[in-house]
């Protein structure tokens, strides 16, 4: 499902699945009263299931912050973690589109393989991150009627991104979910496609470090302000 990458070859970057090691595990588990009863908690480590990288709190000025959201059969709780850096086993990037469709409802197909035919055509990369990331990573039951399709669109600077997300709009219309996600840049810089659609002349800009609002010419061509 991933390829991933062994610990140092790359730090891991906004969106990256971090698998910890059993020693690492044991560190944060017995550092939290409040997890040590989560049964499902429990079973991370045993069935070698990633973490996901996030943006650190003021507060977590050491150590890497990572983030696990429950399925919906758990409250959906969003637990935030640390981990020492040592305990990095290793960093992958989130599922592909085309990894995860088989895990998604029958009648989402028509829709993904839409999507990736066009991120083909415009040589841009189409990963998912969210519920069909999750269930495809775990086999738990992630995705509802309810749910979203969110997608992280990877894109170059040769892409022309106005006409890509044109299209992306065009998808949506015949969708059976809403199609929520992402414009990455190489830099690690992310904007929400369906703002970037709007024509808006400034942009909410997310990164690892920071949310800031840059120009959309800036975000096009990788000043990000970091």
């Amino acid at each position: 499902m991933t390829s991933p990458c062994k610990h140092g070859e790359r730090p891991p970057g906004r969106h990256d699945l971090v698998f910890i090691s059993p020693e690492g595990w044991r560190a944060m588990l017995d550092a939290r009263d409040d997890l040590a009863a989560d049964s499902l908690l429990a079973r991370w480590p045993k069935m070698r299931w990633p973490t996901i990288r996030r943006r650190a709190l003021p507060c977590e000025a050491t150590g890497l912050a990572l983030g696990l959201p429950l399925p919906p059969s758990a409250g959906k709780k969003r637990v935030s973690l640390v981990v020492d850096i040592d305990h990095v086993a290793s960093v992958a990037r989130p599922p592909s589109l085309r990894q995860a469709r088989a895990y998604a409802p029958r009648n989402w197909w028509p829709t993904l393989d839409r999507l990736d035919g066009l991120a083909l055509r415009h040589a841009v990369e189409v990963r998912v991150f969210g519920s069909l990331a999750w269930q495809a990573l775990t086999g738990l039951d992630y995705v509802t009627d309810r749910s979203d399709l969110d997608v992280l669109f990877e894109f170059h600077r040769e892409t022309d991104i106005d006409r890509f997300v044109a299209d992306v709009a065009a998808i949506e219309t015949d969708a059976p979910m809403r199609l929520d996600g992402e414009l990455m840049g190489a830099d690690g810089a992310a904007v929400n496609w369906r703002e970037f659609h709007s024509g808006t002349s400034e942009l909410l800009v997310k990164s690892l470090a920071r949310v800031v609002l840059l120009g959309r010419h800036q975000f096009m061509s990788g000043a990000t302000g970091s």
